[in-house]
This record gives structure tokens, C-alpha cells and sequence, in this order.
């Protein structure tokens, strides 16, 4: 198959992300030297020539694998929990758009094992794709338990159009260099965590505490795993919008905002500043 350029928006957005980066971390190329798909695979249930699963889509792609492969993920409900193992990296996952391709599942209980998907390996493009964690969503009813979306593990990502839907920690985002943009991130405990280093830009965070009764609980939106001032890892948020109900704190050094809708510019998860909220906001100490 003739190669074809990847999506100029999202290979320019990852390496503008990368460049930056870079000044603080050192080389951000590719660890390839092409910027050609070299061959996309088609994942629709309703068709016999393509795959019926994006899992078997990804086992399908050879180990150690060098070469950019496209992943066309036809709109629909994937109900199936999704792992990329490492030596499966160059792997770029097309959508149809947030409320059209969605891999959903429920699995819970513990963080490193619950994640609808999970990427191991480096060199990873994501376009147009709900990951979601059923588990907690829709009531307070059942117990509250880490229930991950998306668990992000290898290092040169890039993000774009996307949404991660969960309750507690939804957002996984743990090791390596992420850009996420346009994405909408919802939950509501520690919904965004992890010791990545990660720019989000023009990205919405859903708090969705309101579920519970007025006092009962407030949410964290994120809770990044910095252990030392020396460690790399940090979260910067750039016109970023935060909407929902409930109480929530930014971090869990931060101060106790009741929420509404308001726009967040971070230039890491300690130090923020709100633009037009339409909230209240009051400090509280932890």
C-alpha cells in the first residue's frame, strides 16, 4: 500500500509538543525516520473483511514493529478493555470523534489493573476516541473504587480530539513525554494523575462530584506524582476550561473551589490562575 502522510494537524501538534519539551529534557525526535503511514488496518464489526475488535486490530501488528500503522476505528461502542504491550509502538488510533467511536468497559478496584486502555510503548497518535470507565459514572450508589480509563505508560504522545470519562482516576497518565489536545477529561476524584510530563492545551475538565449529596464530598481534579523537586514529571494546563458541579480542588495542595465553569491557565498543578470563573472559590488548607 502506498504510504500516506499522517494527519498533518495532529503530527505537527506532537511535534511542537515534543520541541518544547525538549528544551528542558533534552532530544525529542521521533525514533523512526518516517512521517508515512505505511499501512492502515480497519476495525468494524459489521464488515467480515476488517477486524471485529480494536484489540485484535493491535494483536494483529507485528512485535518491534518500525513503521507507522493506522488503526481506523469505525463509529460505534467497542465493549472490550484495549492494551498496546510494548514493542507495538508507531501506532496511530483514528476515531470517528468522541460520541462516535467509544471503547468502554467497567473493571475496578485497583489503578494498575482497571484501565479500558492501556499503552505501553513509545510513538503512540490518538484522534478522535472515547476511553471511558463505566464503573461509578452514573450514581453514587455503589462503592467508590479507582476505576481508570486510560493508563498512559510510554513516552512521545499525542493526544487530539479525545475524551477520557471516568469517575476515580480516570486519567492515568503516568511515564513519558504526553500532548493532549482538545480533550475533554471527566471525572471526579484524582481524576487526572500520574508522574508524566504532560502539556494539556485548550482541554476540558468535567467535575461531576454533584452526583453526591451537598457536603458529602469534594473531588480533586488532579493529583500529580511529583516525589521531590527534582522529579520531572508535571502537568501543564494552557487554556484550559473547568466546568461541572460539586467541590473540587485543583490539586491536592490547592485551594476548595465550588464549580461551575471557569478557565484555567497552569504552568504546573501547584501554581494556578482562574479566568471569568463563574464560581465560588475559597482557600482551604490540606
Amino acid at each position: 500500500m502506498k504510504g500516506v502522510t499522517i494527519h498533518n494537524f495532529c503530527y505537527s501538534y506532537f511535534k511542537v509538543c515534543l520541541l518544547v519539551m525538549s528544551l528542558a529534557y533534552g532530544s525529542a525526535e521521533w525514533d523512526g525516520s518516517s512521517s508515512q503511514i505505511a499501512k492502515t488496518i480497519i476495525v468494524n464489526p459489521n464488515d467480515a473483511r476488517y477486524f471485529k475488535t480494536v484489540q485484535s486490530a493491535i494483536d494483529s501488528i507485528p512485535l518491534q514493529n518500525q513503521d507507522w500503522i493506522r488503526i481506523l476505528i469505525s463509529n460505534g461502542i467497542y465493549s472490550e478493555k484495549v492494551t498496546i504491550p510494548r514493542g507495538k509502538g508507531y501506532i496511530y488510533m483514528q476515531g470517528g470523534g468522541i460520541d462516535k467511536t467509544i471503547i468502554a468497559y467497567g473493571d475496578h478496584q485497583l489503578t494498575t489493573t482497571s484501565a479500558t486502555f492501556t499503552s505501553y510503548p513509545s510513538n503512540i497518535i490518538i484522534t478522535g476516541i472515547t476511553f471511558k470507565n463505566k464503573y461509578n459514572i452514573a450514581s453514587s450508589s455503589s462503592p467508590t473504587k479507582p476505576a481508570v480509563a486510560a493508563m498512559m505508560l510510554g513516552d512521545k504522545y499525542a493526544i487530539i480530539d479525545s475524551s477520557f470519562d471516568g469517575f476515580q482516576d480516570t486519567l492515568y497518565d503516568d511515564y513519558g513525554r504526553h500532548y493532549y489536545k482538545r480533550c475533554v477529561i471527566s471525572g471526579g476524584i484524582d481524576f487526572i494523575f500520574g508522574g508524566a510530563q504532560s502539556i494539556f492545551e485548550g482541554c476540558t475538565l468535567k467535575l461531576r462530584v454533584g452526583i453526591y449529596p451537598p457536603d458529602e464530598v469534594y473531588g480533586t481534579i488532579t493529583a500529580q506524582g511529583r516525589d521531590s523537586p527534582t522529579d520531572k514529571g508535571g502537568f501543564v494546563f494552557k487554556d484550559c476550561t473547568v466546568m461541572g458541579s460539586g467541590k473540587a480542588l485543583l490539586n491536592e495542595r490547592g485551594n476548595l473551589i465550588h464549580v461551575l465553569s471557569f478557565t484555567v491557565l497552569c504552568l504546573a498543578t501547584i501554581f494556578c490562575q482562574l479566568v471569568g470563573m463563574l464560581g465560588k472559590q475559597k482557600a482551604k488548607s490540606k
